[in-house]
């Protein structure tokens, strides 16, 4: 063993002169690096740190004080691989300071050996066109690429999601915004595909796996959750608008599927203050029905902000059958509203005359109106 290890060191010490030329490490310093052997290597006493691994550390820019605030068990290893993961990510285009905020934020990343980031890598390169893709979601999200360490789950997961006839777009999005997708075991994304097919067959509809795949693309989030947080909203839908079979099924393939994940005490909230703020405006329940059908991300706005929102338009001179008519306008915050109509008013806006569509659009496009609106001559 003695021997094997001495191999492997003389191995390693063209990548330890690279790392000393980049790094400006000292060959003294560079003699405390260690290759981890795995993810879950040993660890000293729990109240030890591991010297030469804060030192290389140092070494690298990571700030030690937020390892400890995320993940204070890395400091304790025995065996780790932060000159190693180093390497790998320099040699992908990373930068110094890019892998030193990536280790801060994920220490567990230096837990990677070599040929486990190669692996993870190349799988990662057959959804991602170019490996400077990758180095830019490490950057903003190292967890994404870190998390899960087992390899072959995320290869059967992402072959699995490409059979359901998710493109690559749909990939991108699944592994940069909900990650954890692809750790969970196949069998329970397996679960929550076969549990959305069957409602799709509940409802009378003739084709589960689009309705599956559908759903899948409009909420990313889906698949972290479970199938009793998911029914219980689908149910609690159908019951608080008194929906047919027929009506579920549109909503549910259109952008009601982006509410499924929501909490159901927090939704079933957010509908209660709807009903209650809607007919204290003096609308009917019919026309709450008609605003969330149109407009189910309605749901996720909180009571405070959504009630917040909807005095300041209608203090701005907006009536609320507009909004019922334009409800995106809600998407904006209180603050952006504000602004808006303050400029509406300096201009001399009508929304009577004009409707409320100026509302809805870029900042850019709306200066650009406010900026003809004031060129014109008072009438």
């Amino acid at each position: 063993m003695a021997a094997v290890s001495g191999i492997r060191a003389l191995m390693k010490v063209p990548h330890l002169l690279i790392l000393q030329q980049s790094f400006r490490l000292t060959p003294l310093q560079l003699a405390s690096t260690r290759h981890c052997s795995g993810s879950n290597g040993l660890k000293l006493p729990s109240d030890t740190e591991n010297k030469s691994l804060l030192e290389n550390l140092s070494l690298l820019g990571v700030d030690v004080k937020m390892v400890r605030q995320r993940q204070p068990g890395v400091l304790r290893k025995a065996f780790t691989n932060e000159m190693g993961l180093a390497q790998f990510l320099q040699e992908k285009g990373t930068s110094h300071k890019i892998i030193a905020s990536i280790v801060s934020r994920y220490p567990r990343a230096i837990t990677r050996s070599v040929e486990h980031l190669e692996q993870r890598w190349q799988l990662w390169r057959n959804v991602f066109n170019t490996d400077a893709e990758i180095v830019s979601i490490l950057g903003r999200s190292p967890e994404s690429f870190f998390r899960s360490s087992d390899n072959e789950n995320l290869e059967k997961n992402i072959a699995f999601l490409i059979s359901l006839g998710l493109n690559s777009k749909d990939l991108h999005r699944l592994l940069t915004t909900a990650p954890r997708t692809f750790s969970n075991s196949l069998e329970l994304n397996k679960q929550m595909v076969e549990f959305l097919e069957d409602i799709c067959h509940e409802l009378g509809g003739n084709d589960p796996e689009q309705f599956a795949k559908s759903v899948i693309s409009k909420n990313l989030y889906i698949l972290i959750r479970s199938t009793k947080r998911v029914k219980a909203n689908i149910d609690n839908l159908k019951t608080f608008l008194k929906l047919s079979d027929a009506e579920l099924l549109a909503l549910l393939q259109g952008h009601g599927a982006d509410i499924l994940d929501l909490s159901n005490e927090y939704l079933k909230k957010n509908f209660k203050n709807i009903e209650q703020k809607i007919i204290l405006l003096g609308c009917k329940k019919d026309d709450m029905k008609k605003l969330i059908i149109n407009y189910p991300m309605i749901l996720y706005i909180g009571p405070s902000t959504l009630n917040s929102k909807l005095d300041c338009l209608l203090k701005g001179g907006i009536t609320i059958k507009q909004i019922l008519e334009k409800p995106k306008v809600l998407d904006y915050s209180t603050q952006n509203i504000t602004e808006r109509l303050k400029e509406l008013q300096r201009v001399g806006y009508d929304f009577e005359k004009n409707g409320i569509n100026i509302l809805d659009s870029s900042w850019k496009r709306f200066a650009a109106k406010i900026e003809k609106l004031s060129d014109l001559p008072e009438e």
